[in-house]
């Protein structure tokens, strides 16, 4: 019985110990995804900078087969140690913000809905993750992050435009969940026909909270200018001497004022002047250019559709270049440049970072 008993203990410590080498080789750490690389998370005081560049030739084009080494980056000035590159096509979490102020209405919108349909469903790629803003007195997240293409098309199908236009508003929501996107490449794509009428948010913040992500900022303004021009009926002479000039932009006293606020109309119902109803060409680059993005002008709606085709081609022909981070936490802009070796190309790339 004693001899069955120690048996039978040899047996149950080595059935223990098979379970415990079974266990260990069964349990190996996961392989992070090739898109999920810590390395190339853009994130000032950490391993790598992270930095897209998108190289074209002196007719626009995009030049392919570029390496490593005709690459050049500099921090500062200093020439920086290339250690991660890639040319590939990678999946994209992309955030679209679409006006839908009142000076949208008609063929404006129908325009943007159907260039935003052959964007999602054929320019695209299937793993590209979208999610949609709309704006006009205040931004509205009409659909979060998905890869349904069908729920992004319904959220198009509902959209009504009025009122004014809350462009940087929309802008300082959709960049910190733009950054949330699951997918290395992260960008974002604006699309309006207008100045800001209605924000809060002004566009120093904007600029400053671009520059501390890695969110690509595209912008497409539809300028308006090829629309008739509003033309208001001539006043009729004053029937009394007018003493002295009125004071510059300002009219009589009692007169109802002709700017405005979105729509066709200003806050006295008169219509509103060219001037504040046209696209902010300055405001739109002051988002776009510090993020290695590019701003878009085009003058009729109809031009939207080859606009949205040029940047869907461009995230999918960028480079990737990474180097180590210095480790410096001061809070400070460090400037980026990308050069190559071909002086005949252009590079753009992102200005630089907060090290915050």
């Amino acid at each position: 019985m004693l001899h069955q008993m120690r048996s039978f203990g040899v047996v149950s410590a080595g059935i223990a110990l098979l379970a415990i080498s079974v266990h260990g080789q069964q349990q190996p750490p996961a392989p992070k995804p090739a898109d999920q690389d810590d390395g190339f998370r853009f994130k000032s005081g950490v391993e790598l900078i992270n930095v897209t560049a998108t190289v074209s030739d002196s007719s626009g084009r995009f030049v392919p087969g570029l390496r490593k080494e005709d690459f050049v980056v500099y921090e500062d000035d200093q020439p920086q140690q290339v250690t991660h590159f890639s040319a590939e096509r990678v999946p994209v979490s992309l955030g679209v913000a679409l006006d839908t102020s009142g000076s949208m209405a008609g063929a404006k919108i129908d325009a943007a809905q159907s260039a935003l349909d052959r964007f999602l469903y054929d320019l695209l790629g299937k793993q590209d993750e979208i999610f949609l803003y709309r704006f006009s007195n205040y931004p509205v997240l009409l659909q979060s992050w998905t890869t349904d293409r069908q729920l992004l098309t319904r959220a198009l199908g509902r959209l009504t435009p009025n009122g004014g236009t809350a462009m940087y508003d929309a802008v300082a929501e959709a960049i910190p969940l733009a950054a949330q996107g699951q997918n290395r490449k992260k960008a974002l794509l604006v699309i309006s026909d207008g100045n800001d009428t209605a924000s809060r948010t002004d566009i120093r913040e904007i600029k400053q909270q671009i520059r501390q992500s890695e969110v690509l900022v595209y912008a497409i303004g539809i300028d308006g200018e090829s629309e008739p021009t509003i033309r208001r009926a001539p006043l009729p002479p004053p029937r009394f001497p007018i003493p002295f000039p009125f004071p510059p932009g300002r009219g009589r006293s009692g007169w109802p004022p002709t700017g405005g606020t979105g729509g066709g109309t200003g806050g006295g119902g008169w219509p509103r002047g060219r001037d504040d109803d046209r696209v902010n060409v300055a405001a739109l680059r002051d988002m776009t250019d510090d993020s290695g993005g590019r701003t878009e002008i085009i003058r009729d709606a109809r031009d939207l559709n080859p606009a949205t085709v040029g940047i869907a081609d461009e995230l999918s022909k960028q480079y990737y270049l990474g180097y180590p981070s210095s480790g410096k936490k001061d809070g400070r802009w460090h400037a980026i440049r990308v050069d190559v070796k071909n002086q005949a190309y252009r590079v753009r790339a992102r200005r630089g970072y907060i090290a915050s």
